[in-house]
């Protein structure tokens, strides 16, 4: 009996120990949560400041991660491990090149204190600098600098004219004179001033007409500058636009017995081919409408897709085929292409078919 006193007496004493143990944890106490850059300016560049810590608790204390909430906040901390009372840091630092404003910010430091994970933040003000010229006019046209080498018009109604301008600036010494290599037909383009000054502005101004265009759906074209006489093809703006047909002049009868596009299917998949193999597939268009039904456009989303309507004018009740013929020459893995197939259906102008197919590449024997 004596005996197994003296054993259950060990026991408790060994329990008391592990468990007095298993309670021995750092803990984690920062001088400060949270600090406030205040307001500063974007040009001041990197901000930094410290988090001062002391390990309160029985144990060495080991940061195992520190991890801010956005890629602009860098945190550097102390990898060693840090004996009771003594002290460590996390370094912070926040980057505010483009990001003008207000901000706030976390970091979460994990580690083996009985406060595992806690949370630190910054947060301040950042006046945005003033941006340089090319910085506020990204693109190049040969010497001029513009915010965009593109103008579009959206959506146009065929009998619509437009005008937008092209701001240019002009930021070398010498002065710039601007004249046109080609023109598209349906689109009038000035320059004023004709010459423009060192470090000074000018615009191009764009005017769109649309009936003179003759196509439906979306165009792009290209207006090739000279600038001092220049004779390459450098320098361009792309100009595109969505011409819609315009059905607003239709009476309440007329819609009524307006044509109507019915497909009986928009998709196919033409499954695995082998690559350069060419498949076809056939989508039917039916006129369900009272009055003939007339393909204005039909346009592909790429070259190694041909499409081919049997006839551009469909009588009500009447169905013609669409025949389209992909080419997968040169193309690997899954495809996906799309046909816009325009009409004068009023209500539905626009259709868009879709094919699609898996090219795989066979290996050729050595």
């Amino acid at each position: 009996m004596k005996r197994i006193l003296q054993i259950i007496t060990v026991f408790c004493i060994v329990a008391a120990f592990n468990f007095a143990s298993a309670q021995e944890k750092s803990k984690i106490v920062f001088e400060n949560l949270e600090h406030d850059f205040g307001p500063f300016q974007e040009a001041d560049g990197v901000q930094t400041t410290t988090f001062k810590f002391t390990n309160k608790g029985a144990v060495p204390l080991v940061l195992s991660n520190v991890r801010a909430s956005c890629g602009c906040t860098t945190p550097k901390y102390t990898k060693e491990p840090v004996a009771p009372d003594a002290t460590g840091e996390i370094q912070v630092s926040y980057n505010p090149k483009n990001r003008p404003g207000s901000f706030n910010k976390t970091i979460t430091v994990s580690s083996n204190a009985e406060n595992s994970n806690v949370v630190l933040r910054i947060k301040g003000t950042v006046a945005q600098r003033e941006k340089t010229l090319a910085e506020l006019y990204p693109r190049q046209i040969g010497a001029l600098r513009v915010k965009s080498n593109s103008l579009s018009f959206a959506k146009l109604k065929q009998n619509s004219v437009e005008t937008k301008e092209l701001e240019l600036i002009n930021d070398t010494d010498k002065p710039v004179a601007v004249d046109f290599r080609t023109v598209p037909g349906h689109m009038k383009v000035t320059v004023e001033p004709k010459s423009i000054p060192a470090k000074g502005k000018g615009k191009l101004v764009v005017t769109y007409d649309a009936k003179a265009a003759k196509t439906f759906g979306f165009a792009s074209h290209r207006i090739y500058l000279s600038l001092d006489g220049s004779k390459d093809y450098k320098s361009s703006v792309g100009v595109t636009a969505t011409i819609e047909e315009d059905f607003s002049h239709l009476t309440a009868e007329q819609l009524k017995n307006a044509a109507v596009v019915s497909f009986a299917e928009k998709s196919f998949d033409f499954g695995e081919m082998k690559q350069g193999d060419k498949k076809e597939h056939t989508f039917m268009l039916t006129n369900d409408g009272k009055s003939d039904l007339l393909i204005r456009r039909v346009r592909t989303s790429c070259g190694c897709t041909a499409v081919a309507p049997s006839t551009k004018i469909i009588a009500a009740g009447e169905t013609a085929p669409i025949k389209v013929t992909f080419d997968s020459r040169g193309k690997r893995g899954r495809q996906s292409k799309s046909i816009t197939v325009i009409t004068n259906d009023p209500k539905t102008p626009t259709s868009t078919l879709r094919i699609s197919s898996n090219v795989v590449t066979v290996p050729t024997e050595s």
